[in-house]
C-alpha cells in the first residue's frame, strides 16, 4: 500500500485521521498540506476518484476561503481555476487529504468521516 497523508500538524481532524489510520495499523506517509500542498494535477486526479463535487475539497471553515469570498467565488469558477486556487493555497484545501492505493484500487479520501475511513481500508478478502 502506497498512502499519502496531506496534513496540518494543528488541525485536530487530521489528528484523528492519523490516530485512526494508526489504530489500525495503516502505513502512510505525512505532507504538510501548507508547506506542500498538491499539485493541481495530483489535485484534479484525487478530486475525480473522490466522486465529490469540487466544492467539497475547499476547506469552508479556514480564515483564507472567508477573507477570499470562495463561498461566492467559487460559483463561477471552472474547474481549472478552482484547482489551481487549491494547488496555490494550501490552507484552502479540506484537510487531511488521503491519497494513495491499496490492493491495486485508488484511494481518495476527503477530510476525516470514521465511516469512510472503515469503508476505504476495510480488511482484503482472499
Amino acid at each position: 500500500m502506497t498512502l499519502v497523508v496531506y496534513h496540518y500538524p494543528k488541525c485536530g481532524t487530521c489528528k484523528k485521521a492519523i490516530r485512526w489510520l494508526n489504530d489500525q495499523g495503516i502505513g502512510y506517509s505525512l505532507v504538510d498540506i501548507v508547506e506542500n500542498p498538491p499539485s493541481k494535477n495530483q489535485l484534479k486526479k484525487l478530486w475525480k476518484r473522490s466522486g465529490l463535487p469540487i466544492q467539497k475539497l475547499f476547506n469552508t471553515s479556514g480564515k483564507l476561503y472567508r477573507e477570499g469570498g470562495y463561498r461566492d467565488r467559487i460559483k463561477t469558477m471552472s474547474e481549472d481555476e478552482a484547482l489551481a486556487e487549491l494547488a496555490a493555497h494550501g490552507k484552502l484545501i479540506k484537510r487531511p487529504l488521503v491519497a494513495g492505493t491499496r490492493a491495486g484500487d485508488e484511494v481518495a479520501l476527503v477530510g476525516f468521516r470514521e465511516a469512510a475511513y472503515a469503508e476505504a481500508f476495510a480488511p482484503l478478502k482472499t
